[in-house]
Order: structure tokens, then sequence, then C-alpha cells
């Protein structure tokens, strides 16, 4: 019997939200939170995979290495990634394994530490916008821009601060590890953050690269290569809505790819909200894929029900 495979998305701030300051024992916390809906995710017959954010995490790793940069050498941004991987990674297997084991569930977790290629002639190379890590006094800025070659910008007056490419992601590198590891009954956490973005040299060879991917696209290319059943954004929002905000805002229960697209056309989804979550569904979508879901962590169990959240079919 061919399995049913569902792939989550949520971001980083479900693990670390702005109101706390970021504790390990607050994450760990937040890890347990979060393994509990995943776990409603595998009663509903899906096998799993996982994917999380790392902005808040990588941006706290980055601010640590900044203050000992006199002391160790700070790694690159794709080390920063791949370290993060590991940690949250760890965070949520440990949590799904124990809520698994609360609710008499025997089913194995791994988290796959995870590459995804990107293309070296992205436009997005050419001009970077994605502010990643600490803000810096302005002396500061302009030596790390002589020394590294970084592109610093000012911010609101708060500092300078580094940006970096948001490429669009090509290949996921440990697919076809991630697809055997579901089919063999396992619950996997992998492509944490987006990826690690790699670009693939004339050799085959795989050259780490100081990006950022988007979660949700990274997310979008996996559920594609793996042909998941369900691809589930997880965010802010119990449902997606028109004229957000406005006097007539319209909730939206269910709609086709066709009518996502109009919406994008007449600018209703917000280019660094919603509009990247839509985007990235509709690329599965055209790929070949079933329905999608947005919804809220809190509703994920009656979403599932088809009680609410938005569901975006072919």
């Amino acid at each position: 019997m061919k399995v049913r495979i569902a792939l989550i998305a949520f971001g980083g701030n479900a693990i670390l939200p702005e109101n706390q300051k970021g504790l390990q024992e607050e994450q760990m916390h937040q890890a347990q939170k979060a393994a509990e809906l995943m776990v409603q995710i595998i009663k509903k017959g899906y096998e799993l995979i996982v994917v999380h954010g790392n902005g808040p995490q990588v941006g706290n790793l980055l601010i640590q290495m900044e203050e000992a940069a006199n002391k160790i050498p700070p790694f690159s941004l794709d080390v920063c990634d791949a370290m993060t991987e590991g940690s949250m990674g760890f965070m949520l297997e440990k949590a799904i394994i124990n809520e698994l084991r609360r609710q008499s569930i025997d089913k194995d977790v791994a988290t796959i530490i995870t590459q995804v290629v990107v293309d070296k002639d992205d436009p997005a190379f050419e001009k970077p916008t994605k502010p990643i890590g600490p803000f810096y006094p302005k002396f500061r800025a302009q030596q790390l821009s002589r020394q590294k070659k970084w592109t610093m910008v000012e911010d609101a007056g708060r500092g300078w601060r580094r940006v970096v490419a948001s490429p669009i992601p090509v290949r996921i590198v440990e697919a076809e590890a991630i697809h055997k590891l579901v089919a063999a009954g396992f619950t996997v956490v992998g492509v944490g953050g987006g990826g690690i973005p790699v670009i693939e040299q004339e050799n085959g060879d795989l050259i780490g690269v100081e990006a950022v991917i988007d979660k949700d696209f990274g997310s979008s290319v996996l559920a594609t290569l793996i042909k998941a059943d369900l691809f589930i954004i997880s965010t802010a929002v119990e449902k997606v809505a028109i004229n957000f905000n406005k006097p007539d805002q319209k909730w939206l229960d269910r709609i086709t790819v066709a009518e996502a697209k109009q919406y994008i056309t007449e600018g209703h989804f917000a280019k660094g909200s919603m509009l990247p979550k839509i985007q990235a569904i509709l690329r599965f979508m055209e790929a070949g894929g079933k329905a999608a879901l947005i919804t809220n962590p809190e509703n994920i169990s009656r979403a599932l029900k088809g009680e609410t959240g938005t569901w975006i079919v072919p």
C-alpha cells in the first residue's frame, strides 16, 4: 500500500518567539509544543517530513561569533546554517520521539543535514537583499566590507547590517535519502532553514555559498521531489485573506491555483509575508502537487479535518 506523505514547514520563530530570550530551556519547551502538533499529523495517517526555519537561531549564532571574533575565527554562513540544522534538528527529533512514545506510537525519527543546490548565476547574487546577523557601528561595517567583501547596508538608524543573496533552490542533494527514510516509516526532520546553499561545479563538486534560502521555497522543492500528498505551511494566521487588514477583508477557505494566481496579480499578498508562501505552494502544485494547506500551529488538527485553514487545490 502506498504511504501518504505530508510535509510541514514552520518558521524559526516557532522555536524562538520574539518575546523570549532564546534560552536553551525555552527552545526545548517550544520544540516539545511543536512535537505535539507534528504527532497530530502522524495520527491522521501521514508519514511526515518536518522543515523548520532558522532565522532567529542563525542570527543569534552570528552575534555570538562577532562577540568572540578576537578569540575564535568565525565560521562562514553556510557552516552556521549546518550548525543550526543540527542543534534544532536535535531538539525537534528528541521532542518528537518523546511525544511518539508518550502516545504509544512505534515510529523512528531522523534528522538529515540538508544541502540545497542553487544556480551560481542566480540574479540574487548580483543584488543581495536579505539582512542577517547583528547590527554594527559604521566603522566596523566598513572594516568588514573591506576585509570580507561583505555587502553592508544602513538599517533605519539602528546601525549597519550585512545583506546576502536569497537564491531560488534548484535541487535537494539528500532528497533521495529523505524519501527512502520516509518510505521506511521514519519521521524526518530536514531542509532546516531552507537548507544549506551550495553550488555545483562542472566536475560535480559541491561548494558552500554564503546565502539564505527561503524555507518555504526549499520545502516546495522537497515536497515536489518526494511527491508529497500534502504540503502544509504553518504560519501566524489561521487562514489566508484577501484585502488583509482592510474593511472588506475576506478569509479564504479553499482556493484553486488559478484563483491564487489572480490574487497575486491583484496584489493581495505582501512580499515579506504571505506572498512567498503562496508562490512556494504554486510551484509545488504546478509540478503535480495534489493539495496544500496554510494555517497556524494551534489549528493544524482542526484544519486537517477541513474545519479551518486555507486549502489550495489544483
